[in-house]
């Protein structure tokens, strides 16, 4: 069965197939953040996304990181190793160039449903 959460006009935040769940490119609200910032608020608004099909960050086995600039990997690697503590996912970072304006991260992540 595949279910879908969050609609926006162009896509599902979440689609759920099977017990995975994909979850769409978060990026930060605020582009006036540094690295750090913008990872900070990207995780906590996939914390909030989460929240909404009832899973926890233990549950995310996947991220694919995208960021502007690979020189900030280290801003970004100390929120997120923080943030995910000893259930860090599999990660690749990819340097993306343009993320659009003022964009310094967007993930892409998937979790599954522990049944």
């Amino acid at each position: 069965m595949i279910m879908r959460h969050l609609k926006t006009p162009i896509m599902h935040r979440i689609v759920e197939a099977n017990g995975i769940l994909f979850f769409g490119g978060i990026a930060a609200d605020d582009m006036s953040l540094d690295m750090a910032g913008q990872t900070r608020q990207v995780l906590e608004k996939l914390g909030t996304y989460l929240d909404e099909v009832g899973i926890d960050r233990s549950q995310v086995v996947s991220a694919n990181v995208f960021v502007s600039d690979l020189a900030l990997k280290q801003e970004m690697n100390a929120v997120w190793t923080d943030w995910f503590g000893d259930a860090l996912p599999a990660r690749a970072t990819i340097g993306a160039g343009d993320l659009g304006a003022g964009t310094l991260i967007e993930i892409v992540v998937t979790a599954v449903r522990e049944r």
